[in-house]
């Protein structure tokens, strides 16, 4: 069987990287075609997957007949237009999250994939295919501790841009967690609750952070999120659950630790793509392997829209410092 072939929509930081990691880590598919209007951007990243093609957008690369299957890589506010456009060309489509920005236009993504009749979206939600996480999820459900009464979580960054502003907090970076602990311990967050902590001096003027974010799930299990995106020393995340009967830690730096002159010290990651590289090279392996036969083997368009939702209860807690219930529309039989 010839590779398949992959159009990558979005030419900037993880579009790039998502083609280099197809060029060398993925088998069974190559990059075929590069999108974005900003064509020098497109041209460099197309250098980087010979033998592909720029195109300045998604219509245009469609018409042409350029690809098998979509890898969509840019920021959430473009992806409304792209996802249904994918849906109506019957294009097996990894989107990097979120799904869209708000629980509104999701529904319509899934709307356009239920009247269609085919699973097309899977949503780039890594954690997943992180190995301990997957671990982790295998000790919840076999329960040899005894029942998960909370999870911990911690998710820091070294820094962020001054675009970064405090809304994003939830929308661009909770939101893994949102997604999950969902997955952890399949029930869905119903309430969010948002406390903020001592504000960093390390905060531009349009930032306001650390924050805790509480998710409880249907199921009684409330895990706290510590967000910190101005912590300096590196990029950290890491969860503690607590059981009836011990604890479980996923996310802590493995490498080589130092004891010199009365102190010890090791390296910490500065980036998620060195922390979660191998969970994107899993997840982009099998999303191939599930595309070359026409489907998807990941998270869900209703799986997005379902984070899309407690991200908005998210984001209004965040921002009127009270707790938020989450509402969600019925979810379709197509999805069961």
């Amino acid at each position: 069987m010839s590779d398949l072939r992959i159009g990558v929509v979005g030419a900037g930081l993880m579009g790039a990287d998502h083609i280099i990691r197809i060029r060398d880590r993925v088998a069974g598919a190559a990059v075929a075609a590069v999108i974005d209007p900003d064509i020098p951007k497109a041209e460099a990243a197309s250098a980087e997957a010979p033998g592909s093609t720029v195109f300045a957008s998604l219509d245009a690369a469609v018409s042409a007949g350029a690809m098998d299957a979509v890898l969509i890589a840019t920021p959430g506010k473009f992806h409304l237009d792209d996802l249904l456009a994918v849906v109506e060309a019957g294009l097996p489509t990894l989107c990097e999250k979120p799904l869209t920005p708000d629980p509104e236009s999701a529904l319509k993504v899934v709307d356009a994939e239920v009247a269609g009749g085919r699973r097309l979206i899977q949503v780039g939600f890594m954690r997943r295919f992180d190995a301990q996480y997957m671990e982790l999820r295998d000790i919840i459900r076999d329960q040899p501790y005894g029942d998960l009464l909370a999870l911990r979580c911690v998710h820091r960054n070294p820094d962020v841009p001054e675009s970064y502003t405090t809304d994003m907090l939830i929308n661009d970076s909770v939101v893994h967690e949102i997604d999950v602990v969902r997955f952890l311990t399949d029930s869905p967050i119903v309430a969010v609750d948002v406390k903020h902590l001592k504000r960093s001096t390390n905060d531009h003027k349009d930032l306001d952070e650390p924050i805790l974010a509480f998710l409880e799930t249907e199921n009684g299990v409330i895990a706290d999120v510590e967000m910190n995106v101005a912590v300096k020393f590196g990029y950290q995340v890491k969860t503690e659950a607590v059981f009836e009967n011990g604890i479980a830690e996923i996310g802590r730096t493995s490498g080589t630790t130092i004891w010199h002159e009365g102190r010890y010290s090791g390296a910490e990651h500065t980036s998620f793509k060195t922390r979660f590289a191998a969970a994107f090279e899993t997840e982009l392996q099998r999303w191939v392997n599930a595309a070359r036969n026409g489907g998807i083997d990941g998270p869900s368009a209703w799986d997005g829209y379902l984070v899309a939702a407690a991200c908005a209860a998210g984001t209004e807690a965040l921002l009127s410092g009270r707790r938020v219930e989450v509402a969600y529309a019925p979810k379709p039989d197509f999805y069961a």
